[in-house]
């Protein structure tokens, strides 16, 4: 039986805490904003990560196909609903005063500090980061490392949520972020750009006529599929379900800013 994930259980129920805390705080001058969708979303978001960390690591240390799921819900489907909560002012205002007057404070205030988070969140820099992690970790010889050292898979993780939320922060763009965008053609193509190499790496995988990961070879496949046949099912798992992570958006910004002025106020 595998162990009870407690640390990542204590910081998903603190985090659910400090921020149904500021959400509760932050209605009362802001109901519209702060509306029961965004609470739900921000909630599903540390659940989903709870269960892509907790109940598919076991099955990810064994089969490349389960493997991928847990990366696709670190990606793509955590960020974007931590995101649609609009987080920053609700856990700001949740954190006790004794932490967020004497230490949280302070720090925001930096300037060098500020100015590097605004550098994080522009485009070119959260899109190379996000793309380059999830391309790096992806070569076999780092892929196969870190299923061995454990910390190192741990680390691997925090690469692709920290990379993934700079990503989707500039499409969510969180309240009060001040990410802009010239034109909604620019926010189109970053989302199609990032399938592009998506799909890449996904029909690398898919067409390879050998597995790539020799960690698998040496381990029981849960679902009694050979290395290469889990290779495969991996790989149609991130087309797939990753192509329509980034392509549904980009169909819904393009219709929004076609559709005619009287069909935007129908």
């Amino acid at each position: 039986m595998p162990d009870f994930p407690v640390w990542l259980t204590i910081i998903v129920i603190l985090s659910g805490w400090v921020y149904l805390r500021g959400w509760f705080a932050i209605r009362r001058t802001r109901a519209a904003q702060f509306s029961l969708m965004r609470l739900n979303c921000f909630l599903l978001g540390l659940v989903v990560l709870w269960i892509a960390l907790a109940s598919l690591d076991d099955l990810a240390d064994a089969s490349l196909s389960a493997h991928m799921l847990q990366h696709l819900l670190l990606m793509s489907a955590v960020p974007p609903l931590l995101l649609l909560g609009w987080p920053v002012v609700p856990l700001l205002r949740g954190l006790p005063p004794w932490i967020l007057r004497p230490v949280v404070g302070p720090l925001l205030r930096l300037p060098g500090l500020r100015r590097l988070g605004r550098w994080f969140v522009s485009p070119l820099v959260a899109w190379m980061a996000m793309n380059l992690v999830f391309l790096g970790w992806h070569v076999p010889a780092a892929y196969d490392f870190a299923l061995r050292h454990e910390h190192w898979h741990e680390f691997e993780h925090i690469c692709f949520l920290a990379t993934s939320l700079v990503f989707w922060w500039c499409i969510v763009r969180p309240w009060p972020t001040q990410t802009r965008w010239n034109g909604w053609g620019w926010l189109v193509l970053y989302l199609l750009s990032a399938d592009l190499v998506n799909t890449a790496l996904s029909a690398f995988l898919a067409f390879c006529d050998r597995p790539v990961y020799g960690y698998y070879l040496n381990q029981p496949n849960p679902f009694h599929l050979s290395p290469l046949s889990d290779q495969v099912l991996g790989a149609a798992v991130m087309w797939v379900a990753g192509s329509f992570v980034f392509l549904a958006p980009a169909a819904l910004i393009t219709f929004r800013a076609l559709q005619t002025p009287s069909t935007r106020t129908a």
